[in-house]
């Protein structure tokens, strides 16, 4: 993991979504400019807020696979060893990798190793990184990205996850015209939208949960210093009204 650069996104990747904060923030969203409508002008997630919070290449490969002429059955097997006998269209479902791949044996050989990095990897990519509004299965096509572990290490993830995150901002604004709410699952790193927000807008950002300690301010990536902090899960109302009128000049430039 470390090899395909994505060891930085594992103390981040259990950090949960705040539904809230997510409405009030797709709710300002434009997909037309892919930014932010706020009262003091537009802004947006960058790719440098990307690296600097969550220490993902942004230059590099392009994030591309190229589908195998073998089907998805025999290309489970050959990568992971195991395949579901309910396999269907490429899809696979989160809950059987984790129960699948849940501890590695101790004598486990190098291969089996891999395989296992690599199912971590596929859930890690299918629940965090480009998890779709089901939140509970992943497609096999994933799994192409780190059959070479070198390869997926000169990938631009930082670039394919920004860029996915603006695609499912956008189709959750033009749900929220059509309906007047979020509706459905969030797609797109969740975590890595808020993280953005508690650092630019300070007046959002939870409750520290360090007793006596303040967080660090240099931690390596920045997005680090927020992993003891609890989101504050209040409505979305409570979030407009900060984002719009509560203090709502108070934007953080440089993080």
């Amino acid at each position: 993991l470390v090899d395909a650069g994505l060891s930085s996104v594992l103390p981040l990747a259990p950090l949960t979504g705040d539904p809230g904060l997510i409405t009030a923030l797709v709710e300002r969203w434009r997909p037309e400019t892919s930014t932010f409508h706020m009262p003091f002008g537009e802004v947006t997630i960058t790719l440098e807020d990307v690296a600097t919070l969550t220490g993902l290449a942004i230059d590099g490969d392009a994030v591309i696979v190229d589908i195998p002429n073998e089907d998805w059955s025999a290309m489970c097997l050959r990568l992971l060893g195991q395949a579901p006998t309910d396999l269907c269209g490429g899809v696979i479902q989160i809950t059987w990798l984790r129960e699948t791949f849940d501890e590695l044996p101790l004598s486990a050989s190098p291969e089996t190793t891999e395989q296992f990095a690599r199912a971590y990897a596929l859930s890690l990519m299918g629940g965090v990184l480009f998890s779709d509004r089901s939140g509970g299965s992943v497609h096999l096509q994933y799994l192409l990205l780190v059959e070479d572990w070198r390869r997926a290490g000169r990938f631009a993830w930082g670039a394919a996850v920004l860029s996915y995150l603006y695609r499912e901002m956008g189709r959750s604004a033009l749900q929220m015209t059509a309906s007047s709410s979020l509706g459905g699952d969030f797609g797109g790193w969740s975590a890595l939208l808020m993280i953005w927000t508690w650092e630019r807008f300070p007046h959002t950002s939870p409750l520290h949960a360090v007793t006596g300690a303040q967080i660090t301010q240099d931690a390596v990536p920045r997005g680090l210093r927020w992993l003891p902090a609890q989101p504050r899960q209040h409505g979305d109302q409570f979030y407009l009204y900060k984002l719009w009128f509560d203090e709502c000049t108070t934007f953080v430039v440089s993080i």
